[in-house]
Formats: C-alpha cells, structure tokens, sequence
C-alpha cells in the first residue's frame, strides 16, 4: 500500500507529460495545417500584393517591377514559395510588412501586448459575470430573475460586435464623454510617458463590448447545468437532511457547475479573438485585430500569415491550458479515476 501511494506522483508526472506530448503533436499538426490552408488562400486571392506595392510609390517600368517580384519571390510558383516561407519561419524570419516596413515579429509583439489586455479583460469579465448570472437563473429556475436574465442573454447573443460597440461609443464617449473615442492611448504622448490608468481608461470600453457579447453562452450553459445539478439525487437527500438555497450551491452545485464552465471559457478563445477584431476596428483600438484588418485590406502577405499563424498558437495554447487546468479543479481527472471504476 506503501509503494502505491509512492508511485502515485510518478505516474501523475507521467500522465501529465503524455498529455503535454499530445498536445504538441496536434499543435504542430494544425499549425502545419493553417499554415498551409492560409498560403493557399492568400496565393488564390486576385488582389495583387505587388500592385498594392507599386500603388504606395507611383508607376514603375517593367523591369523594375520584374525585379521587385524576383526580390520577394512572387515570379516563382506557389509551392516554391511557400516552402521557402516555411523554411524561413523554422527559422524564425517571418519577413517584413509590406504596409509598415518592419519586421512581422515586432509588429506582433508590440500589438499583442494591447490585444492580450483586451482579450484577458474581457475574458474575466465576461467568465465571472456569465458564470454568477447562470448560477443565478438556475437557483430560481422560472422565476422572475430567471425570465430576464434569460431574456437579456438572449438578446445580447443576438447582437453584432460592431453594432453594440458604436451603441457603446456614441453613448458613453461622443454623448457622455466619460471615455474617449478611440485609440489604445492619448494622442500626443509619447508611449513611454502613458500612464496605466490612461490605458485602462481607453480599454474599458472595448472591453466592456466583448465582455457582453461573450459571457450569455456562459451563463446559459451554466444555468442548463445548474438546473441539472438542482434535480439530481444527491440534492434531493442534501434538502431532507435540511440544506436549503445557496447552502446546496456553495456545498454541491459549485463544483459540479465549475468545470462546464471553465471548458466553454477556454473554448471561447477563438470566438474572442474573432469579436476583438471587430471591436479595435471600431474603437481604431491598436491591436492584433486591427492590423490583420490592416494587412487583409492592404494586400500586406507577411503580416496576414504572420497574425493567422500566431493566433492559432495562441488559441492552442489556451486549450492546452485548460486541459492541465481540469486536473486541478477535478481531482478524478487529476488522479485518473473514472466514474464507476474499482
């Protein structure tokens, strides 16, 4: 029994390495995919990224222009190309923009930090609120609280990003002027001299857009559990034995609600990162969002790639970060214990 619990540490490292070793292989299989999937759609695209060029700079002869596609490797056929693009990302060079002449890698570094405040504030918000909202309707299942929240998450799924974020914006930054219109930062201050208040002040309304968009798939799937968890057994013998309201959430219906939960968040990862581009379109917000617009629209073949490419790993990596997750907050995933096992 001794040795038992002695190798019960080993194999959980074990378990978690094997699981981390699956998640690479398939992160790197669907990487490989994207990556693929993407050059191919780019290369079929009729916009013309050396035309985009040349209308930035004016007319140029003919030779001229066969000199600038033999520099970025446009005279040669698509599967040469996108194997020298690949060759050129294991090493690391994601290549330059063509809309900002810098290097694709710095871009991304700079705009994501803007992008990740945006996206993990909204994330909180709309996690915590959806989650206390779907407890709420389903501890009063068909009552008054239940019948309009229902009703406003309802409505609120419906909505478009944009069209909730110029309701947002014409409202609390051009009517009431409690926020400013636009941007990541004030105009005319060096980034170095922001304060984080004054970036706080320009993301919460951004935030605040993406945050009630995203958190009514949260609560409905939570109040859906809820109600299950409400109608099973074990609270049937928990009200007999005298446990009422939110004694019975706090003591059963937390932990059995919480897991659901965390999964449809993670699994809002993509779907967020979706609505932020919408929403730093509106609010002209600098992120990710707005420079894959940006490049999108300027035919800019790097720096679209480059964004598609780190987007995907960053939705990976949040995936696999709620599957360690689950371990934790599941002590039968974490131990490996199945239900109705020895």
């Amino acid at each position: 029994m001794i040795f038992h619990h002695l190798d019960q540490p080993a194999r959980r490292g074990g378990r978690i390495a094997l699981l981390l070793l699956k998640n690479s292989i398939r992160m790197l299989s669907l990487l490989f995919a994207v990556s693929l999937i993407s050059f191919a759609l780019v290369s079929a695209s009729p916009i013309d990224p050396v035309q985009q060029y040349l209308m930035g700079i004016g007319p140029v002869s003919a030779e001229q222009r066969a000199e600038i596609e033999a520099y970025w490797g446009m005279d040669k056929p698509p599967a040469a190309r996108y194997i020298h693009w690949l060759n050129a990302l294991l090493h690391g060079d994601f290549g330059i923009s063509l809309l900002y002449r810098r290097p694709v890698l710095a871009i991304i570094a700079e705009r994501f930090l803007n992008s990740f405040a945006l996206m993990l504030c909204a994330w909180l918000f709309s996690g915590m609120i959806g989650y206390a909202l779907g407890c709420i309707m389903g501890m009063y299942r068909e009552k008054w609280q239940d019948q309009v929240l229902r009703r406003l998450c309802y409505l609120l799924s419906s909505v478009p990003t944009f069209w909730l974020g110029l309701v947002l914006l014409l409202l609390f930054a051009v009517k009431l002027g409690w926020f400013p219109v636009g941007f990541s930062t004030p105009i005319g201050i060096l980034d170095s001299e922001v304060r984080i208040w004054q970036r706080l002040h320009h993301l919460a309304l951004p935030a605040l857009t993406l945050s009630l968009l995203s958190f009514s798939n949260i609560a409905l799937h939570t109040r859906q559990k809820m109600i299950e968890v409400m109608n099973s057994a074990y609270i049937l013998f928990a009200r007999a034995r005298g446990e009422r309201g939110w004694t019975l959430f706090v003591r059963h219906g937390l932990r059995n609600t919480i897991l659901p939960a965390l999964t449809l968040q993670f699994a809002s990862f993509a779907e967020l990162f979706g609505g932020a581009v919408l929403a730093e379109n509106v609010f002209s917000y600098a992120g990710l969002g707005s420079a894959l617009s940006a490049a999108g629209l300027g035919a800019d073949v790097p720096l679209l790639l480059g964004i598609t490419l780190f987007s995907t790993l960053f939705v990976c990596v949040g995936n696999m970060a709620a599957n360690l997750l689950y371990g934790v907050i599941d002590p039968k995933l974490r131990d490996g214990v199945k239900q109705g096992g020895d």
